[in-house]
């Protein structure tokens, strides 16, 4: 079986993880918690960064360190993993869905403003399977209408917009180091920020609201701290990022190669503004093919190629046709993200995968038209 995804430890993890072994620093203190924070924000050119222990408590903690809370809206894409919303919920606020953009899969600048009222607090961006939303308009408008911008970089560590990296482009910036992501700690996240007071913000919250003096609390924190072994991996991976966004870019262009002149799928798009990271390398599947996209990954994985099917749209889920004036109105019509969950998903795209095992995913995807 070629996998989807699988993580690479190509580098000085197994000493830094060991050196926190050797000296008992392994919860969530230590030299290596401040070394990620450091190195990662500066990667991202951002000034601060605050460790957390995944991209859904970053996303969280930091609309409430913004403010963000019940009676407020967020406007985020409904094409989305379900975290996005239910972050938004989690703080007392209403998610606002936006339908995305049919090249970029990311949300649709043009349609943001037609949901935005006394109530929208902030926008939510997510950058798509790599490839980075359209942000000089997204901040023109947030700024128009005095709204906060929220990145969620989950998916995308280098991703750039016009030469500027994905992260430092909104007032905050959540990522994921989960186990496929191209950055891996395991588990793990962190948000950016370029005010130091916000920073603080989120470093109490994710501490259990531990100010001084200690046990006295002023506000209501958590649990959402990184190891200082998550961190340890997260440095050794950092040292070598620039290596794993150019093999991710050459995954994705060796693909487009291989399966350029094929008209029975649609291949990701790279605006000219973009630096696409190919997070995991999406394809949607034609009519013209003769199978649907459930049928031809069911069809994949008996040849040995697994694949993942792209995100359900937040409009279809189940959990939100529920009356609860917390969820998200999904009444409206979105059109490009129900094509996309019903034609979309993506191959084998992990940092390790050669171009011979791309050569077999590519001929086994052809071989499966009826």
């Amino acid at each position: 079986m070629i996998p989807v995804c699988e993580p690479v430890l190509d580098g000085r993890e197994m000493e830094y993880v060991m050196d926190c072994l050797a000296t008992n620093w392994i919860s969530s203190a230590g030299r290596y918690i401040r070394l990620f924070e450091e190195k990662f924000s500066q990667y991202c050119g951002m000034p601060w960064g605050v460790a957390c222990s995944n991209c859904t408590t970053g996303l969280h903690m930091s609309m409430l360190a913004l403010g963000i809370g019940p009676g407020d809206e967020v406007i985020i894409p409904d094409f989305t993993l379900i975290v996005s919303a239910n972050t938004v919920i989690q703080t007392g606020a209403r998610p606002v869905l936006v339908d995305v953009d049919p090249r970029t899969w990311c949300i649709d600048a043009n349609l943001i403003e037609a949901k935005i009222t006394p109530r929208t607090k902030a926008i939510m961006v997510v950058h798509m399977y790599g490839h980075p939303c359209d942000m000089e308009a997204i901040c023109a408008i947030a700024k128009k209408h005095r709204l906060a911008v929220i990145e969620d970089c989950a998916q995308a560590h280098g991703a750039e917009v016009n030469g500027k990296k994905a992260g430092s482009l909104g007032d905050v910036a959540c990522f994921s180091f989960y186990g496929n992501k191209i950055l891996t700690t395991g588990e793990g996240g962190m948000v950016l920020c370029r005010d130091e007071k916000l920073a603080a913000k989120m470093r109490t919250l994710r501490d259990q609201g531990f100010q001084e003096p200690r046990f006295v609390h002023e506000v209501m924190g958590f649990n959402y701290r990184l190891t200082n072994v998550q961190a340890a991996i997260g440095v050794a991976q950092v040292e070598r990022i620039d290596e794993k966004i150019t093999a991710k870019r050459r995954i994705g262009q060796t693909y487009n190669e291989l399966l350029a002149g094929n008209s029975d799928f649609s291949l990701p798009y790279e605006e000219p503004w973009a630096k696409n990271v190919y997070w995991m390398y999406g394809i949607l599947v034609e009519e013209s093919f003769g199978l649907s996209k459930d049928d031809l990954m069911a069809k994949l994985k008996t040849k040995g190629v697994d694949t993942r099917s792209f995100f359900c749209p937040m409009n279809m889920q189940p959990v939100y046709a529920q009356s609860d004036p917390r969820f998200p109105d999904i009444s409206g019509d979105y059109p490009v993200s129900k094509d996309l969950w019903n034609r979309g998903l993506y191959l084998p795209s992990g940092l390790g995968l050669t171009k011979p095992q791309m050569t077999e995913v590519v001929e086994k995807l052809v071989e499966c038209h009826p």
